[in-house]
This record gives structure tokens, C-alpha cells and sequence, in this order.
């Protein structure tokens, strides 16, 4: 990857409805050697796709809750029973492997405390292999980056 190769991840990052005219305008390309580059970012995984952002609380999910789980053992086969069973559950927004002494690190979300709480006692607790789990709500965002440093 070059510089405009990072350029053109970071306007796609911040517009990525933009015309290819524009982009390729503000990279300094021809529309064609643009659309050629984009065409190569995306086969080679470094796009990996193209969404909508959405407001949460527009669309009544104002609750934020990241769950720290520690897992009775942490073989292969555990983590991934695991992470098969949270898969099932759109309310999962975020789930990473973690060291120290909790496992897991999810993030979900939910329209208020009556669904969170259906969330733990008919989908999380139902997937086995749990030893612990906390809970800590988020009171408000204070940062929230979509775009990723294309430096």
C-alpha cells in the first residue's frame, strides 16, 4: 500500500457513497487507475465492505453493556463453542478474545434494562461453559471512531 492508496481508504472511510469522479478528483487519479485501486483493496481484504452508520438511540437501542466473561476452561473448543453460541444473538455488537482475567469482552446492545436483562436469562446464560460474567453499563460515549487511522 502507498500513500494514495491510504488516501483513498481514508476518504472512502469518511464518504464511501462518494462518486468515483470525486474520489479519484481528491487523490490526484484519473478515474480509472482510482477505480483499478479500489477494485485491489477490496480483493486483497483490506475493504472489506461498505455499510450505513446508524444512530443507536434513533433506532431505540440506547443501552450500551460491555460483559467481561471468564469461561470454565479456555481450550480451542471452549472459545469457539462459545463464540458459536453468542453469534445467534444480534444484540452482540462486539466480542473479542482477551487476556487477563476475564476471557471475554462483549458489547451489546439494548432498548432498556427488560431487554438486556432477556438478552442474559434467555440468550448469554443459555450457552454453556460460563463461570462468571460482569456487566457494566456505559453511561455515555465519550469517543466513537468509524474510521480507522490510514496513515
Amino acid at each position: 500500500m502507498d500513500h494514495i492508496d491510504r488516501q483513498i481508504i481514508a476518504a472512502l472511510q469518511r464518504d464511501g457513497r462518494q462518486k468515483l469522479s470525486d474520489l479519484s478528483a481528491a487523490v490526484g487519479l484519473s478515474p480509472t487507475p482510482c477505480a483499478r485501486r479500489i477494485t485491489r483493496l477490496e480483493a486483497d481484504g483490506i475493504i472489506t465492505g461498505y455499510s450505513a452508520r446508524v444512530d443507536q438511540e434513533k433506532l431505540g437501542l440506547p443501552l450500551n453493556v460491555f460483559i467481561f466473561v471468564e469461561l470454565e476452561t479456555q481450550s480451542r473448543d471452549a472459545i469457539k463453542t462459545f463464540e458459536e453460541g453468542l453469534r445467534r444473538f444480534d444484540e452482540v455488537m462486539e466480542c473479542y478474545l482477551m487476556t487477563g482475567t476475564r476471557d471475554v469482552l462483549i458489547r451489546v446492545v439494548a432498548a432498556d434494562l427488560t431487554a438486556f436483562d432477556n438478552f442474559l436469562e434467555e440468550g448469554l446464560m443459555r450457552i454453556g461453559g460460563i463461570r462468571s460474567m460482569r456487566s457494566s453499563f456505559a453511561l455515555r460515549t465519550m469517543i466513537r471512531r468509524n474510521a480507522l487511522p490510514a496513515q
